[in-house]
């Protein structure tokens, strides 16, 4: 567990990288979906001044993991709708690369829970577990918040008497935990009902109340009034409207869909307002790095040109670098000497993803330029029958294969192809025979024994060591979430 506090230099790089990013597309999720859309200008507001849990999505419209992620994201939101927040935000558009680099974001899709801490302050981790919408779900209900007072035999007299004019409510249950709907309410109504639960072997407690079947709810409204025992269903809604005539729910900041709020809606954005400087605690003690509504932000950065990918010249070179049997995956870039505007086109494609997997210091096999108009490639450009201006190809000498690049040379394209490859996705050819050859093995250098005779002294002088090189942490293995109960 961890609480937002970004390394400044990481910062920095993601910014790099995000600001290096495709032109912004379209977003992924439309209005009508269950994810909340978020941006920098009300992401601090929705998420990190709310009462309630997030669990939010950074990613790119172009990005196919994001794609392939979004159904059971929008599942995942649907289950969890009621109990905690499943927002989204496009890191693609200019206004909102700023907040990503800021969040840390390094790849897509990101996903990260964010829910409330001590005195205001949001706590952020990063999930890494399944992409399913259970293990989105699990995960996410075991971050939310828990409020609910376990009451006893022993202290229910205590519990009953303290604060008797303020609203307190009771689940009698037959179950050993809180349940995230309960959890869930107790956060709505936090500093306004004390929501307790009471187990069914507290005999003395459950006999006070005359309780006879599990799950009940009592409301006890404070002062002299009676209680009230709910008799609806056990669904958030209703629950809330029983709960809401001993004191009205605290107002979330995220806008809700099922009450049809409209934008510019006077009322929905006092509510909002009221919500925000109720549970942020003291603004200035929220994380320093975090994107706010204030004019005031920082300017974005210009967009910083990648570095070009490295050009190979010599034949040699190149059957060192990439086709003999020992070489691994190359990505091999065929443009004329002179370039032009397509090869422009897809080297800078190339210089794009090359800096991204750079910035995010993700291993990533070699891209190289080739001048397709010389002997050092035409006997490969006959071998694979390429016959294109420009042509990209990847190759693996070590294991015979090579794969062909057909489409336009667009950023998101270009990524595409290179992400099927890294996850071994799609069809691989056979190398031609004459393309790949023997990798010639660089013979150590001999060594010459010099003998010293005993009467003459050698004194040398000790070589100070330098500090090794740290090896790079593994990742930790993801867990699944345990199961939560229902009331």
């Amino acid at each position: 567990m961890h609480t937002f506090n970004l390394n400044p230099a990481t910062a920095i790089a993601a910014v790099a990288f995000l600001s290096a990013l495709p032109t912004a597309q379209a977003g992924l999720y439309l209005k009508s979906s269950p994810v909340t859309q978020v941006d920098a200008k009300n992401f601090d507001r929705i998420i990190n001044k709310s009462n309630h849990t997030s669990v939010v999505e950074f990613y790119a419209p172009w990005c196919g993991h994001c794609q392939n992620l979004k159904p059971a994201y929008e599942k995942a939101a649907k289950n969890l709708e009621g109990l905690a927040h499943v927002a989204a935000v496009n890191c693609d558009e200019d206004e909102n690369k700023q907040l990503c680099g800021m969040m840390g974001v390094k790849g897509f899709p990101t996903l990260k829970t964010v829910r409330p801490g001590k005195k205001g302050k949001p706590i952020v981790e990063d999930y890494n577990g399944p992409r399913t919408a259970k293990g989105i779900v699990d995960a996410v209900v075991e971050k939310i918040n828990n409020h609910v007072k376990r009451v006893t035999d022993k202290d229910i007299d205590s519990f009953l008497s303290t604060n008797n004019d303020t609203a307190k409510a009771i689940l009698f249950t037959d179950k050993g935990t809180t349940s995230a709907l309960l959890k869930s309410i107790a956060i709505d109504f936090l500093d306004v009902i004390s929501i307790a639960q009471i187990r069914d072997k507290e005999t003395k407690a459950n006999e006070l109340f005359g309780i006879k079947s599990y799950p009940t709810l009592v409301l006890l409204p404070g002062g002299d009034k009676e209680s009230v025992v709910y008799d609806g269903e056990l669904k958030k809604d209703a629950m809330v409207k029983f709960l809401s005539q001993a004191g009205e729910p605290n107002p979330d900041p995220a806008p809700s869909k099922a009450k049809g709020e409209k934008k510019g809606d006077k009322k929905s954005e006092k509510k909002d307002k009221k919500a925000s400087s109720k549970s942020s605690g003291s603004s200035s003690e929220t994380t320093s790095t975090e994107s706010t509504d204030s004019t005031d932000a920082p300017t974005e950065k210009p967009v910083e040109v990648a570095p070009p990918i490295p050009a190979i010249t010599e034949a040699a070179k190149l059957t060192k670098e990439c086709l003999n049997n020992k070489a691994h995956t190359c990505v091999l870039a065929f443009v004329p000497s002179a370039h032009g505007e397509t090869a422009e086109k897809a080297l800078t494609s190339l210089a794009e993803l090359a800096a991204k997997h750079a910035h995010a210091q993700r291993h990533l096999f070699p891209f190289f330029e080739v001048h397709n108009d010389n002997e050092v490639t035409s006997s490969v450009f006959k071998s694979l029958e390429l016959s294109g201006e420009v042509e990209i190809i990847a190759i693996n000498g070590k294991r015979g294969w090579w794969r062909h690049y057909e489409g336009d040379f667009t950023p998101e394209s270009v990524e595409s192809w290179i992400d099927a490859i890294r996850l071994s996705e799609g069809t691989k050819k056979k190398v031609p025979a004459g393309v790949i050859t023997e990798a010639v093995e660089e013979k150590p250098a001999e060594t010459v024994e010099v003998k010293v005779e005993e009467s003459v002294k050698v004194e040398v002088e000790p070589e100070s060591e330098s500090p090794s090189k740290g090896a790079e942490p593994t990742p930790e293995a993801t867990k699944e979430a345990p199961k939560h109960e229902e009331l």
